[in-house]
């Protein structure tokens, strides 16, 4: 075997370890010692010690002293609950987005803040014969459409900070962000008008709309968009679509807010 298949087969035999760790502890109800973890999942104890500590270290795992046992972390909670409130968002959304195509004939989609990138998580698609399809799924560059621009200039200064030190262009259309300059030029005008555009930046032929949708303490939950055929598009339909986007947002938020 070569030395690339044991590293993968290691690699997935630590995950099997760890995923059969969690599904322990989640099922017994209560604290397990160290011994009792390795003895039900037959781990040999020096191997449970390395992947344990790191568990710990991470939030995912919680000692506790007054049994000397293990239990699920905060972090386990977190994932959960992070999931409960996408779907939440994504429950609000869904009627919402249904009204934007029905008042704009456009296709619409709920997007997601996912790493360096904006992921589709909800959409609605136009019904006339020339449309832009927006999939579950689908990935963008933050700086390349509306509902990623959307988003990242509502993030926190430090997490945008983080994203403009790192990010590198790539050059999809003529039209398409090539500058941090021009990125956080652009991203001044966003935050100051609360939406933004994509001017066939990302995709030839598509004119993209975004709004952010904003928690309580101004940081972005997702971000609404229209994908409209540059051959449809104007200033007129642009103000009437952002306005339309805008009211949509806020009324996701607070049906969110309020549950």
């Amino acid at each position: 075997m070569r030395r690339e298949e044991i590293e993968a087969s290691s690699t997935v035999k630590s995950a099997d370890r760890t995923l059969d760790l969690f599904e322990l502890l989640a099922r017994w109800g209560r604290e397990m010692s160290h011994a009792e973890i390795a003895e039900a999942l037959d781990i040999p104890k020096s191997s449970l010690t390395k992947l344990i500590r790191n568990l710990t270290d991470r939030g995912y795992l919680r000692f506790v002293p007054e049994t000397k046992g293990y239990r699920l972390g905060d972090a386990i909670l977190k994932l959960a609950q992070q999931s409960n409130q996408l779907r939440s968002l994504i429950a609000c959304a869904e009627p919402v987005l249904g009204d934007i195509t029905q008042q704009t004939a456009e296709s619409c989609a709920l997007n997601q803040l996912k790493g360096e990138q904006v992921e589709v998580v909800a959409t609605v698609v136009s019904q006339q014969r020339l449309q832009s399809h927006m999939r579950l799924g689908d990935l963008a560059p933050l700086y390349a459409v509306s509902g990623g621009k959307a988003i990242l200039a509502f993030l926190p200064d430090v997490m945008r900070a983080e994203y403009m030190r790192s990010v590198s262009f790539e050059r999809f259309t003529k039209n398409t962000i090539g500058t941090k300059k021009a990125l956080l030029n652009e991203l001044e005008s966003v935050r100051a008008n609360g939406f933004a555009h994509s001017l066939e930046e990302f995709t030839p032929g598509i004119v993209g709309l975004g709004v952010p949708i904003l928690s309580s303490t101004g940081f972005p939950l997702g971000s609404l968009n229209l994908a409209i055929p540059a051959v449809r598009y104007s200033p007129e339909i642009g103000e009437r679509s952002i306005a339309i986007l805008k009211a949509s947002a806020v009324r996701i938020q607070r049906q969110y807010l309020a549950e």
